[in-house]
């Protein structure tokens, strides 16, 4: 009910910023955002993509998945008492929003569906300084690459890793211990799909977790807001989302 068929075209102009607008983000981010820049912002919208990701994951210790609005999220994440790499990707949507970069959120799953594996959340922006779609892994602060220093959107990854070509990845920072099984895991394997998440609207979501979240199970929420029509989707523009059942 959620899977769509689409084309690298189809999805080459959509954002989680059109569907969020800065003023519907939670003030609770504007506070965090101020800490993240208190020694100033970067100039390059890489740069600053990078900088928020060192302090999301040099602030955020992770733990088990939340399924609560994003403002409760954050702060659950910040205080070291959770966030999986869905929690991880969500809020950098926001922060991303509220710093006027375009982003938007990926998942990965295997075809056939692997149950070991489960899937893996990440972002891409649009970093004008570079003119495209770039692919970040918050949870890992990596970016992937291919015979230059110029980083890799989603498509190119996946494109490239289909025609064997070498990959490479590095970490926004020096000091950040990067498990290569992980990495390999999480995008390296020839059977993986990614999928893009749209019309996820951040207010909708906060809306309706934080009004049933204490007395419904959060399956039930979500399915609620599908009802509703107001319900995020996912499209797959390098395969064919049956795959993945088969």
């Amino acid at each position: 009910m959620l899977s769509k068929h689409s084309s690298v075209e189809e999805i080459e102009s959509y954002t989680y910023n059109e569907v969020n607008p800065i003023d519907e983000i939670p003030e609770y981010f504007n506070e965090i955002n101020k800490l993240i820049f208190a020694n100033g912002k970067p100039i390059k919208d890489s740069e600053i993509v990078k900088k928020m990701g060192v302090w999301l994951k040099k602030h955020i210790k992770g733990g088990p998945g939340l399924s609560e609005p994003s403002e409760q999220a954050l702060k659950i994440m910040i205080s070291g008492k959770g966030g999986v790499c869905s929690d991880r990707a969500q809020v950098f949507n926001n922060f991303c929003v509220i710093n006027n970069i375009k982003v938007r959120e990926w998942g990965s799953t295997r075809g056939p569906y692997h149950k070991a594996f489960g899937g893996h959340s990440f972002n891409e922006v649009f970093c004008n300084d570079l003119n495209k779609w770039v692919l970040v892994d918050i949870s890992y602060c990596i970016m992937f690459y291919f015979e230059s220093d110029t980083p890799l959107s989603v498509v190119q990854l996946y494109e490239n890793l289909r025609e064997n070509k070498k990959i490479t990845y590095k970490a926004f920072e020096d000091s950040f211990e990067i498990k290569a099984e992980r990495i390999t895991r999480n995008y390296l394997e020839p059977d993986t799909i990614p999928f893009l998440v749209c019309n996820y609207s951040n207010k909708t979501y906060d809306k309706y977790l934080s009004f049933f979240r204490p007395y419904v199970p959060v399956f039930i929420i979500h399915f609620i807001i599908y009802v509703f029509g107001k319900s995020y989707h996912y499209r797959f523009p390098l395969d064919d989302y049956r795959k993945i059942y088969n």
